[in-house]
């Protein structure tokens, strides 16, 4: 049974649609990253799964079964945390246990084996304020996982994050997934973040975003920082690159990530029949909808 399906979904708002009859099913326990181009849809397409938008057109299911409303079976890791100021660290992660009713002794119980979990051992009694931003992002995953959600989506959670930090917080989530097994769709702009956490990076096209391709990761686990450097992960990032690129009238930038591949070897994923080369691939700020 697949733990997670997004069959045919279209998104529209008015004149202005988002999505594009995209399709997207995972397996229990997989991990996929979903890159794309600015503005494309992708946070678009991460709320549908939530719950926290209804699609147009479409069908969602859940471990097999329809999706209708908030997706309960799914935690929602976000760019910006949600952290309350006036809670401490341990108050911030018990919270949703308390909202479902868990009693406030085993609500902060299990708030500091999380906290514990994700590097935080007394930190609990702290403030928001008091803490470093990478502090804060591990008091907001563990905020997420001590809810034990099968499913975990997350948009652009580390966007905020140094870059050092950021390899630090990708290889203790990819730790933390391996003990606990969890399903995890994540959105991101960094392709070789996509290429080191993922067993597939589902690459969507400008909007109306539509799967442009799906590239399996075929690099042993457990994955450490130093398998960014290798060889393979320059590789299938290229890949990613050529395939997002191809959308684009970029021409240095396609031929850049050609060559980065091996001399004779073109992407092998099929891409979406309906993008077009040529398409500008990058949201234009400065561009009214009417022109889009």
């Amino acid at each position: 049974m697949k733990a997670l399906v997004l069959r045919d979904i279209t998104c529209t708002f008015g004149s202005y649609t988002a999505v594009d009859r995209a399709t997207l099913e995972l397996a229990g326990g997989e991990f996929v990253a979903i890159v794309g181009p600015t503005g494309c849809g992708k946070s678009t397409l991460l709320n549908v799964a939530a719950g926290l938008l209804h699609a147009t057109a479409g069908q969602v299911a859940v471990f097999g079964a329809p999706l209708d409303g908030i997706n309960r079976r799914a935690g929602y890791m976000f760019q910006q945390d949600a952290l309350l100021p006036w809670l401490t660290a341990r108050g911030n992660v018990a919270l949703g246990l308390e909202l479902r009713g868990t009693a406030k002794r085993e609500a902060a119980e299990r708030s500091d084996q999380w906290l514990a979990r994700v590097g935080l051992t007394g930190a609990g009694d702290r403030y928001p304020h008091q803490l470093s931003g990478g502090m804060k992002k591990r008091v907001a995953l563990a905020q997420v996982l001590v809810l034990g959600p099968e499913i975990l989506l997350m948009d652009e959670p580390f966007s905020a994050l140094d870059a050092l930090t950021r390899e630090r917080f990708n290889a203790e989530l990819l730790r933390l997934w391996e003990r606990t097994g969890t399903t995890i769709v994540m959105v991101t702009h960094s392709i070789p973040e996509a290429v080191f956490i993922a067993d597939r990076v589902v690459v969507l096209s400008p909007r109306p975003a539509r799967i442009v391709a799906e590239i399996p990761v075929d690099l042993p686990r457990p994955r450490r920082v130093a398998d960014l450097d290798s060889a393979f992960v320059s590789h299938v990032a290229a890949e990613v690159r050529a395939q997002l690129v191809d959308t684009t009238d970029d021409r240095i930038a396609m031929e850049e990530a050609r060559a980065a591949l091996e001399a004779g070897v073109a992407p092998a994923r099929t891409r979406h029949a309906e993008t077009a080369p040529g398409t500008p691939a990058w949201f234009d700020p400065f561009r009214s909808e009417d022109e889009a």
